[in-house]
């Protein structure tokens, strides 16, 4: 309970429990109290029914009149009339046809009247005269009390010669409604303690998930990203808790590939510092020579100048490798598509490639299946691409060998039959400056096939480069 939430929570289902007792309460109470007067109805119609049939009997079997009979108290009928009020739990009034209250029972040495009825019996007692059995509940002045009166006729051989009253105090039946509602009060009580407890327990098991998803996101935060909630459930908490575990896992992921990128830029850094200082150390050290005349001889001075042209130019290749990767890298920076025709363009990079593959007396084989293929690009960046791949193909591969060039369904392959890359190796050519270590490719600055792949990626086109040592490597350009 110390989480707020579950208090809430809890007070939330004790305010819902306590408005849904006080509706029941009211509800049963009024309920309860129509049923139980009802039932009282019921039971005192069927007592002054009896009552009425005991008369008619005792008085249709007597000598003399009914009249007569009800006067003279003698005999079983007068002995009825005496214990009335405990044969029938109740009190008995019986009014003849002249609406004279006669009684016989607790009330005998009393005299009352008519008027002494509560003050719709006249209406009670019209309506049995004329045949019905009939209910009141009114105030008695007689027995000082709210009352339920039924009112009955006495009937012989088809007339009406009395009616029979039934009366009773409407106490009873409040009492029995208090009862009534203090069973249900004590119950309802013990129910609401129950359900708090029950709601608090509820309240906890709601909130025990969104702490756990609350400590994983702190720890998140923190930047533990293997952080996992431990929320197995399926609704939508469960839902929730899948999401931070998979934004723990992408936050994983994205932390690992920002660790790499941070080790590349570190090795590239390291990278082109090495491959700067090298040309940089021999430009120098040829200007140094010359400037303070330790080399004097004109062929040797030729020599230096020859060798700090090539330096610059190895410098030269390598910025514009750079500024090309980083342009390509650039999604920022656009390349000028437009249709063009794939076998043109092969065709050029073949060509220009066949001029170092003449030096090695290499023969570049190309087998085209259609003389036509259009496709949207640029010129000069997918020559490029070719070019790179031609190059490599003719650095590794043996001299006097071949190199096929071959476009099949929309597929460009280039094989050669050098010594291959080996396995190792695969996964890494197309990283920056990632040289494989071999006397072939020993001035090499490692960016081509880095270029390349990011030419291939900008124009949607697949790459895939398959090798087996000694046996040479293909690459596949798939558009």
């Amino acid at each position: 309970m110390k989480s707020k939430i579950s208090r809430k929570l809890t007070l939330y289902f004790a305010a819902a429990l306590f408005v849904f007792t006080v509706v029941i309460g009211v509800i049963f109470i009024a309920l309860f109290r129509a049923q139980t007067i009802k039932e009282h109805k019921n039971d005192l119609e069927t007592r002054a029914v009896s009552i009425a049939g005991a008369l008619s009997d005792y008085m249709g079997t007597s000598s003399g009149t009914g009249k007569s009979m009800m006067g003279n108290g003698k005999g079983s009928y007068g002995a009825y009339l005496r214990f009335i009020d405990d044969i029938a739990m109740s009190d008995v009034w019986i009014v003849d046809e002249n609406l004279n209250l006669i009684t016989n029972s607790q009330m005998s040495g009393h005299s009352y009247n008519y008027a002494d009825l509560p003050s719709d019996a006249d209406k009670v007692v019209e309506e049995v005269f004329t045949g019905k059995t009939t209910f009141s509940q009114d105030f008695s002045s007689l027995l000082d009390v709210p009352t339920l009166t039924v009112g009955t006729p006495i009937e012989i051989g088809g007339q009406i010669i009395g009616a029979v009253l039934l009366h009773s105090p409407v106490e009873g039946i409040n009492d029995a409604t208090t009862q009534g509602v203090k069973i249900l009060s004590v119950s309802t009580l013990a129910a609401l303690v129950f359900s708090v407890i029950l709601s608090a327990f509820l309240a906890c098991t709601f909130t025990r998930p969104l702490n756990k998803m609350k400590n994983a996101a702190l720890l998140l935060a923190e930047g533990d990203y293997t952080a996992k909630t431990d929320v197995q459930m399926k609704d939508e908490i469960g839902q929730l808790a899948g999401a931070i575990d998979i934004l723990s896992e992408q936050l994983l992921l994205a932390k690992q590939e920002s660790d790499r990128l941070d080790k590349l830029r570190r090795d590239f850094v390291a990278n082109i510092s090495h491959e700067l200082k090298t040309p940089v150390t021999v430009i120098r050290g040829s200007l140094e020579a010359l400037c303070d005349e330790v080399v004097t001889d004109p062929e040797q001075v030729k020599r230096y100048h020859r060798q700090m042209l090539n330096e610059s130019l190895f410098l030269q290749g390598l910025i514009n490798d750079l500024l090309d990767l980083s342009k390509l890298q650039n999604t920022d920076f656009k390349i000028d598509k437009q249709e063009l025709n794939l076998c043109d363009i092969l065709s050029d990079a073949v060509r220009s490639a066949g001029h170092l593959a003449r030096e090695k007396d290499i023969q570049i084989r190309q087998e085209f299946d259609t003389e036509s293929l259009a496709v949207s690009g640029d010129y000069g960046r997918l020559r490029q691409m070719f070019l790179i791949v031609l190059d490599n193909a003719v650095k590794f591969s043996p001299a006097g060998s071949e190199i096929d060039v071959s476009l099949r369904n929309k597929v460009v392959s280039i094989s050669d039959h050098g010594n291959g890359i080996a396995e190792a190796d695969l996964p890494h050519i197309f990283d920056r400056f990632y040289k494989v270590v071999s006397e072939e490719n020993k001035s090499g600055s490692g960016l081509g096939l880095a270029i390349a792949k990011q030419i291939a990626d900008r124009h949607n086109i697949g790459v895939a480069v398959t090798s087996k040592i000694n046996e040479g490597a293909k690459f596949q350009f798939e558009f």
